[in-house]
């Protein structure tokens, strides 16, 4: 499960968007000391930001200047988390009328995940 979730609307920029995240979500990011960011949040006014909020470096993990595929592992856990949520249906579309909606959405969705995870674990202690 993630640490925080924030639904915005499109014309909200995810770098102002995960700033106000981190804002809303202070209290269970107490314990975060890096953040993993990928290159569109480069910049020391965002690094400053976070850095004035929780404390916590900002780590910029930057593609490979060659134009091949390489496998970052610390953005893998990124995209390997948004890959998974691709596999619900009702995300694929937003639907919804009401932020807070969609925002249930992306709970649910890893509520499942975490559930599929567990039925798996049980499975083995058979």
């Amino acid at each position: 499960m993630p640490h925080a979730i924030y639904v915005t609307t499109a014309e909200a920029t995810d770098r102002s968007s995960a700033v106000k995240m981190v804002e809303n979500a202070k209290a269970n990011l107490s314990e975060v000391k890096n953040i993993l960011v990928d290159a569109g949040y480069t910049g020391e006014n965002f690094a400053t930001q976070i850095k004035a909020i929780i404390g916590a470096t900002v780590e910029v993990i930057k593609r490979s200047e060659l134009h091949t595929f390489v496998v970052l592992p610390k953005r893998w856990v990124v995209e390997r988390s948004f890959a998974w949520l691709e596999k619900c249906r009702r995300l694929w579309k937003n639907c919804e009328r009401k932020l807070n909606t969609s925002l249930q959405m992306i709970v649910l969705s890893f509520i499942s995940l975490c559930y599929e995870d567990f039925k798996q674990v049980l499975r083995t202690l058979e």
